[in-house]
């Protein structure tokens, strides 16, 4: 079954339905050692089956620490883009089955972990903040928490920032405005991320 699926996978460049599709299947045999498989497709070549192997350990990770360890400490030094969007739903999917409330320490702590990767699949995958369950009721603690990177040096990451704050303004304009307009626009990364907030 797994060489038919990892076959499958590997003929599609582009999506996330059809990984989804394949993680699901592997997880429905409980026979399946999926942490030790998933650390295994880790190591192939093909960012579709890394993408698989990052769906495998988000959903294991609500209940298994190694496989949101793993998330955090070899899925995000993975150089692919893609795989990288994959790390973002995953964290993003953690955070529902565990609760978002509950989630904030693990929130905080990726948020201020020194791979800008790890950083942006938390302000990625959760966008739109707003949207979650508790954020939705305090928009302010989100704008607060999104706002800790706004002067990282990753510039990949300030733009997941800026994106992220800028949908929240959407609904929640002077919450944003509250926050953005304590920062120091001399600093020049801070001013690249508040452009993006203000839409510009």
């Amino acid at each position: 079954m797994l060489p038919s699926i990892i076959d499958h996978i590997k003929q599609i460049e582009h999506g996330f339905k059809h990984i989804i599709a394949a993680g699901d299947q592997i997880l429905a045999d409980q026979e399946e050692h999926h942490f030790d498989l998933a650390l295994k497709l880790l190591a192939d070549n093909s960012y579709q089956v890394r993408m698989l192997a990052t769906y495998i350990l988000g959903e294991l990770s609500p209940t298994h620490p190694d496989a949101l360890l793993t998330l955090k400490t070899r899925v995000a030094d993975d150089q692919n883009w893609r795989v990288q969007e994959m790390l973002a739903k995953v964290f993003d999917q953690y955070c529902k089955v565990a609760g978002y409330e509950k989630s904030i320490p693990i929130i905080k702590k990726w948020l201020s972990d020194p791979n800008p990767n790890v950083k942006r699949a938390v302000t990625e995958g959760l966008r739109i903040w707003t949207g979650r369950p508790y954020f939705k009721d305090h928009p302010h603690i989100a704008i607060t928490l999104i706002g800790t990177n706004k002067s990282d040096d990753s510039e990949y990451l300030r733009k997941s920032v800026g994106n992220a704050l800028h949908d929240i303004s959407k609904k929640h304009s002077q919450a944003v405005l509250d926050e953005i307009s304590k920062w120091d626009l001399k600093e020049k990364k801070t001013a690249f991320t508040y452009q993006l907030a203000m839409g510009k």
